[in-house]
Formats: structure tokens, sequence, C-alpha cells
């Protein structure tokens, strides 16, 4: 049953996605990890591609960036293609110098101060929290590859590009906030309003502290160990 964003049938959707943010993050992921991955929605760009790993049905799909698209995409998925469990495999960057470039961090929670959750259905929390039985699955799946997994609250912002940094104190030493991203709060409050699971897996891709940074296509091809953790645990 396609929908205005997505042109898959049911049966073409897997029960377990990964969900990058980068169309062509998730074409990579496709490409270099399942086998016979084919390409099931494509609709604005947004990239869909179902195959197996390790024999087991996995599709990776992208969301776009901010919680707006991550919103849409993540809630069909869940409401109109019987989807158990989405993985968010992003990059993230570090408020704090224990997070460094190119470490893989695991959301124990997501605060945001955006509106998302609160006009979609009225809740009021600022801070949301992802599935304990598939960061569960994502902790061994990293314990069992040999990778460190670290773990931290992300904040879910809807600006990338701030005016002045007195956000940044408040999130950091008030929400208590490790890293920075734009989607994970949207995914974690649709599985709630679901019922279904979602984790996110992210990649410092560059960091508020030491002012490194990663290209484009680093953050798009050499971000493995956290699509390896996912794809282990979507598996599980």
């Amino acid at each position: 049953m396609p929908t205005p964003h997505n042109t898959a049938e049911k049966n073409q959707i897997a029960k377990s996605v990964l969900m990058p943010g980068d169309p062509l993050r998730a074409k990579f992921i496709a490409e270099t990890f399942l086998e016979n991955p084919v390409l099931v929605n494509g609709v604005r760009g947004i990239n869909g591609y179902t195959g197996t790993y390790k024999g087991v049905p996995v599709t990776v799909m992208a969301s776009g960036m901010g919680m707006p698209s991550i919103g849409i995409y993540s809630y069909e998925l869940f409401k109109f293609y019987d989807v158990e469990n989405i993985i968010r495999v992003g990059s993230a960057g570090s408020y704090v110098a224990e997070l460094k470039v190119r470490d893989t961090v695991l959301a124990s929670s997501a605060y945001s101060e955006s509106t998302f959750a609160f006009v979609q259905n009225g809740e009021k929390a600022d801070i949301l929290y992802p599935s304990e039985e598939l960061n569960e699955k994502l902790k061994k799946a990293a314990v069992d590859l040999g990778i460190e997994l670290r773990e931290a609250r992300i904040h879910s912002s809807d600006v990338f590009y701030h005016e002045g940094s007195e956000y940044q104190k408040t999130v950091v030493d008030e929400k208590k906030c490790g890293a920075v991203e734009m989607e994970s709060f949207a995914l974690f409050h649709n599985a709630k309003v679901t019922g279904k699971n979602a984790a996110c897996i992210l990649t410092i891709s560059d960091s508020f502290v030491s002012h490194e940074e990663t290209t484009a296509e680093e953050r798009q091809t050499t971000f493995t160990n956290m699509m390896k953790i996912a794809l282990e645990a979507a598996i599980a």
C-alpha cells in the first residue's frame, strides 16, 4: 500500500529498517552490506533498499534531514508498513571533549526544544527515550564485534546554523547533552505513539571542542562501525 512518499508495496519493506539521513549513505549501506539489494523506493530521492543480511531481510531507507522529514518517513513505516524496528544510523556533532571525532555513540535519550511531539499528539516531555530492548541489542552487537560504543544523551535540534552560543550552555550544562543531531527525538516519539521500537546510533563527524571535521565523502562511506553494529542488532 504505497503512500505519497513511498512507492514500495508493504511486502517489500522488512520488519527492521536502518535509517540514515543521507540517501547516498543508504545506497552505500545497501550495496556494501546487503545481499541482493533492491531499490524499493525513490520518491524525492529518498532511496529505500531491501535485501538480506546473513539471510535475514533488512531494509535501508533514508530519512532526509530534520525532524519533519524523519517524522514523515518513520511514521509511515511504523503505521502503514508494519515495521517493528527502526535504527537511525547518523552523524552528530560533539559538545564535549569525551566524545571525539569518529567515536560511535548510542543515544541513551534525546532532548529537544522542538514542538514536534507536542504538535503531533500533545506530548509535553522534552526528553524522549529509545527502546531499551533495541538498545541492549546494539550494545551486545558492539561487544561481539569488538567495537567501543559510547552512550550519551543527544540534542535533537531544529536549527543547524545558530546565531550566538547561549543555546549550547543550556543543552550541555542543564540538559546534559553530549552531542547534537536533528532527528532522533522525532523518531523516538513516533515509536512511542505507534507502540514500536526505535534506537539511534551515531558517529561523531565534527567537534565543537576540538573543531575537527570530517568530509561529506567520509560521512557517507567511512562510518562503517555504526552500520555493522546496527545490522547485527537488526537481525538479532
